[in-house]
């Protein structure tokens, strides 16, 4: 049974939780801009310090720098978060850290900033030193090309990896589809478009076969899609153009489907005489499939009805995290954990304040139960 007094001892420190969320989403933390990354790790070392009594350690690499506090026993709890946001910096100076009506909102606080400070009062809000990996990464959301390989040697060490991602509309995230990503790339030959257009091979006009033959590829039914987004063709307007490129963003629900489009995608042919085509890209996150989360969701459900909580649908979502990796180890892996609230990417993200104590209360639970297995 849960102990009932944890809700009520973190529904009391709320106002703690968004002052460190003030914080947090303050210090910006784009992707891409190293120094202002690194200003926020080290703002979350201080947090850490401060609520858990305990320095992380900071790993660099490539330039890159990360967080681990790493749990203390053979099969630890593995809480797993991101630093990094998709906005630009300088966003806070238009769009601040603010509350009204029970809505928090600002620039990354719903993914995933807020789950992140939750994750924090949830593992102090525990007796004594749980044996709780805490892993914060800072470019999970370009793909995560350094963290990929930390957080997959924390998990295989792991019993359970806990994601700290926003919910799907207050539900816990059981599925996602894994993601492929690519760029198509078109040789033609330039020519002068009013004297002798004949001796080109219009990269475009081939890009636009292509493009129509991507469509091809997607299967609905499976819940493949095989999306062309951004495109690029010619030098000038009087020129045929010599080259062409497509992104292309793959999103299935199965590993084959992953393999069955890549494969695809390498036996594309030209149309046009004389044109050449290059694939570059690959499979980036494999999907987590439900049989990687059901066991804990199983264990969510009974841990928020012990709290007296309403008990959390769960989700399949297209978008991939971090926890896409941990469950193609075989890892136990439960996502969605974190804020409660919506327009994850979008202006005027948002979280619900008094969601946060109730999620950061299932959290420890959810590892007071796994720690005692």
């Amino acid at each position: 049974m849960a102990d009932l007094s944890l809700l009520t001892r973190l529904r009391a420190r709320e106002d703690a939780m968004l002052a460190a969320l003030e914080d947090l989403v303050m210090t910006e933390t784009p992707s891409d801009d190293m120094a202002r990354v690194g200003d926020g790790v080290k703002l979350v070392s201080a947090m850490v310090d401060q609520l858990l009594g305990e320095r992380p350690e900071t790993i660099e690499s490539q330039g890159r720098q990360h967080l681990r506090l790493r749990g203390t026993g053979d099969r630890p709890v593995l809480l797993l978060c991101h630093l990094d946001t998709v906005w630009p910096a300088g966003t806070t100076q238009r769009w601040p850290f603010a509350v009204d009506g029970g809505r928090a909102t600002g620039p990354g606080i719903f993914d995933m900033k807020a789950g992140l400070v939750q994750g924090l009062f949830a593992v102090s809000a525990l007796a004594g030193r749980p044996d709780v990996t805490l892993l914060v990464t800072t470019d999970e959301e370009i793909g995560s090309p350094t963290g990929r390989a930390l957080v997959e040697e924390e998990a295989r060490r792991s019993c359970a990896v806990l994601v700290l991602e926003p919910s799907a509309d207050g539900a816990l995230k059981t599925v996602r589809k894994g993601i492929s990503l690519y760029r198509l790339h078109i040789e033609g030959r330039a020519a002068h478009a009013g004297l002798e257009p004949e001796r080109g091979v219009n990269a475009l006009t081939e890009l636009s076969h292509q493009v129509l033959r991507l469509a091809d590829l997607a299967d609905p039914g499976l819940g493949t899609t095989v999306t062309p987004t951004t495109a690029t063709a010619g030098s000038t307007v009087n020129t045929v153009p010599a080259t062409a490129e497509v992104s292309i963003d793959v999103r299935a629900s199965a590993v084959a489907e992953q393999h069955r489009v890549h494969a695809a995608l390498g036996s594309l042919a030209p149309v046009v005489d004389g044109s050449a085509l290059r694939v570059t890209g690959a499979i980036n996150r494999p999907p987590l499939e439900a049989r990687a989360s059901a066991d804990l969701m199983a264990l969510a459900t009974r841990c928020a009805s012990d709290l007296g909580l309403p008990q959390p649908a769960s989700a399949a979502v297209g978008g991939a995290s971090d926890g896409n990796f941990t469950a193609a180890l075989g890892v136990p892996t439960l996502d969605g954990l974190g804020a409660v609230g919506d327009h994850a990417h979008g202006e005027g993200e948002y979280v619900l304040t008094s969601a946060m104590p109730e999620r950061a209360a299932l959290v420890a639970t959810l590892i007071d139960h796994l720690l005692e297995r």
